[in-house]
């Protein structure tokens, strides 16, 4: 097994999955909150994956096993169901519920972040000659016969960096990416009535998904850069 197989494996496709599970998880809990319990009744008020797997297979699971084996990076999807007459009749609970998901992303970015300030700070991790996604930092050059800071500095680069990434991708405002939704909390009532309808139509989540798919290796080297000077602020 070659190096990026096992870090496809072991970090990058369980980092997805953790994190999608997070993600949908919050957009089910809040619209449960708002008064729509559609995703709740399904199971996905849940950090099971499996729920969330079972209603996208595809997303949840081969997509982003195939571009952690050939790319260097996972990308998939998953959906929380909901109810369109609820969101028709609380368009802003609607778009707190999209708006809950990155949120969760930008939450997990965060504690993965401190956790590797932290490290930095105490000793046991340093900033790397060379940055990369999966290495933000490597161990110090202390005792770790259990190579536990070898395997933390790899987990939470791949973790700090796929959130930062899955906030800045669902925050694209197109159907059906929950950028889109969220921009109707500053849109006239007419207009984002109409984008709600636009983006319930099963047509727009191929569009959203292609789109993304095109943007997401755009959008990747400045994210990256910009998370590097944060991590390491004139280093590099």
């Amino acid at each position: 097994m070659t190096v990026a197989t096992f870090h496809a494996l072991v970090f990058w496709f369980p980092a997805f999955l953790f994190s999608t599970t997070v993600h949908e998880a919050a957009h089910a809990w809040a619209a449960l909150k708002g008064g729509d319990d559609t995703a709740a009744r399904g199971g996905q008020a849940s950090l099971s994956p499996w729920p969330h797997i079972r209603r996208a297979p595809f997303g949840m699971l081969f997509l982003p096993l195939i571009t952690s084996l050939t790319q260097g990076w996972t990308i998939g999807w998953a959906s929380a169901p909901y109810d369109p007459e609820w969101a028709e009749r609380h368009p802003r609970r609607a778009a707190l519920m999209a708006a809950a998901g990155p949120a969760a992303n930008l939450l997990l970015a965060l504690a993965a972040f401190v956790l590797l300030r932290v490290g930095l700070v105490v000793g046991v991790f340093d900033a790397p000659t060379k940055v990369a996604f999966d290495q933000l930092v490597v161990p110090a050059a202390i005792p770790d016969p259990l190579a536990i800071f070898g395997f933390a500095a790899i987990a939470l680069s791949v973790l700090f960096t796929l959130n930062v990434l899955l906030f800045v991708l669902n925050m694209l405002p197109l159907p059906p990416l929950d950028g889109a939704s969220v921009m109707t909390l500053v849109l006239p009532a007419r207009i984002a009535s109409r984008v709600r309808a636009l983006a319930s139509r099963p047509a727009m989540a191929f569009v959203g998904i292609l789109a993304a798919w095109r943007f997401f290796p755009v959008l990747s080297q400045p994210v990256f850069a910009a998370l590097v000077a944060v991590l390491h602020p004139g280093q590099y």
